[in-house]
């Protein structure tokens, strides 16, 4: 971390475990995630009734490159806060979760859903199961009759369709095919 964490304390005083405790949780999460920048965590103490214990919070805000993590733990009604390192072990449970995310989409590995790629049905198999696809880009791109949604057999040579592609034992294999109608609109 480039700056030390700030701990800071409200409604309770200074307590040297609790911090050790922060620190040892940051430690995990720089583990998660190193590159995070700065790092202020504020234990909360709510002074309730005398029969009931005092609950605790936890809020933490991260500083990472071009984001903000923010926690908040603020559960009036959950007893097990009554105890300040469960308050702290949700909360940095939570910050691990976002940090996790955080790190997924910087790496760019959050799935993303790719627009289908287009072409024209350029040779139909004699047996009538299968066919070619020509891209635009000149690829020829195999597909089998149970990969066409909606009518393989309205398929014919210079029909256009839209498809999905996968790779195949010999190259690539359309995996969904559908039929581009007259009233498709293409998006292009």
């Amino acid at each position: 971390m480039q700056t030390p964490a700030q701990i800071s304390f409200k409604g309770l005083p200074h307590s040297d475990a609790i911090e050790s405790d922060v620190h040892k949780k940051m430690a995990k999460l720089e583990k998660v995630y190193p590159d995070i920048v700065s790092c202020h965590v504020v234990v909360t103490a709510s002074h309730r009734h005398h029969h009931q214990g005092n609950l605790y919070s936890v809020r933490i805000k991260l500083s990472v490159p071009d984001k903000e993590i923010v926690v908040s733990n603020d559960q009036h009604d959950n007893h097990a806060h009554e105890d300040a390192y469960v308050a702290l072990r949700d909360a940095f449970d939570a910050a691990r979760r976002q940090l996790e995310d955080y790190s997924r989409v910087r790496r760019r590995q959050v799935k993303s859903h790719t627009a289908p790629l287009h072409g024209v049905v350029v040779q139909l198999d004699p047996e009538g199961d299968s066919g070619t696809i020509h891209t635009p880009d000149g690829r020829q791109v195999y597909f089998h009759k149970n990969s066409v949604i909606e009518g393989f057999e309205r398929l014919e040579a210079g029909s256009e369709v839209r498809f999905h592609e996968g790779e195949g034992d010999d190259g690539p294999r359309a995996t969904t095919v559908h039929i581009v109608g007259k009233h498709h609109v293409t998006g292009e």
